[in-house]
């Protein structure tokens, strides 16, 4: 019996409860899930990739079937090298919608018809969510216990030198 894999890519930066959820999903979904996280030289990231791998290895420690990775460059060879067929993303709106389409085509263009991409849409009470906000609102000391785990919100407003009331830490 052919097991059934999967990766589920990403920065991560911070992983939130929307990821979590997906993770959660997918891991019920395939035998074994990859959470790898993208070095992504474009942008600017507030955790290091060693960090996000770090908390996502945390976040996911009581699912077994999960494994947490890291990569640079293009998903398809990522996806080649540790023969992944399936791609694993989340969308929160019909926003997401298109631009993930776009990637999922140009994925499948790109490596023959050899990585699939499946969605799992966001439940809606993560359906809000995204990294960036999450890190505006702790950037100001905002409270993001309902976004992040409490171990992640301590290390975003560590990074802030904020406490989670919005001061400045000495």
């Amino acid at each position: 019996m052919k097991m059934k894999r999967a990766v589920y890519p990403g920065s991560f930066d911070p992983m939130t409860y929307g990821h979590l959820d997906i993770i959660r999903r997918a891991a019920q979904t395939f035998d074994e899930l990859t959470v790898s996280v993208l070095n992504n030289k474009v942008k600017t990231p507030l955790f290091s990739v060693e960090e996000r791998v770090k908390i996502l290895k945390e976040a996911t420690k009581d699912i077994p079937n999960v494994k947490v990775d890291s990569f640079s460059g293009l998903l398809i060879n990522y996806a080649a090298e540790n023969d992944f067929h399936i791609s694993v993303r989340g969308l929160r709106a019909i926003t997401d919608f298109e631009y993930e389409l776009q990637i999922a085509q140009t994925n499948s263009k790109l490596s023959r018809g050899k990585l699939d991409t499946i969605f799992l849409t966001a439940r809606l009470e993560y359906a809000y969510l995204s990294s960036s906000s999450v890190k505006e609102i702790a950037s100001f000391g905002g409270d993001v216990s309902e976004c992040v785990p409490d171990f992640v919100a301590e290390m975003m407003y560590e990074k802030y030198n904020q406490n989670h009331k919005g001061e400045v830490n000495e």
